[in-house]
């Protein structure tokens, strides 16, 4: 069962449940497609795969399965990040 985090993990820009602006990796890091596209480029800092449209949980199973309410605030270290891609 996915977490649906309710953040962009680098700018902890709001994702909620039925955001249509996230986007997660196979581990289920959470980020928004602005940070995906112009930041990371498409590869998750943490895992170094790719990213997929984050599902809508629909509002009908929210009271059985509720979104997070965890906040994962990590804000990449971008030169890090870009060296580690460029290799």
């Amino acid at each position: 069962m996915l977490e649906i985090r309710p953040t962009c993990e680098h700018c902890n820009n709001t994702l909620p449940y039925d955001s249509k602006e996230a986007m997660i990796c196979t581990f289920e890091c959470t980020f928004c497609r602005d940070c995906v596209e112009k930041v990371l480029h498409h590869v998750c800092p943490n895992c170094g795969g790719g990213f997929e449209k984050r599902p809508i949980r629909p509002p009908s199973l929210l009271k059985k399965y509720p979104a997070s309410k965890i906040v994962v605030h990590k804000p990449v270290d971008l030169a890090a990040h870009l060296k580690r891609i460029k290799q």
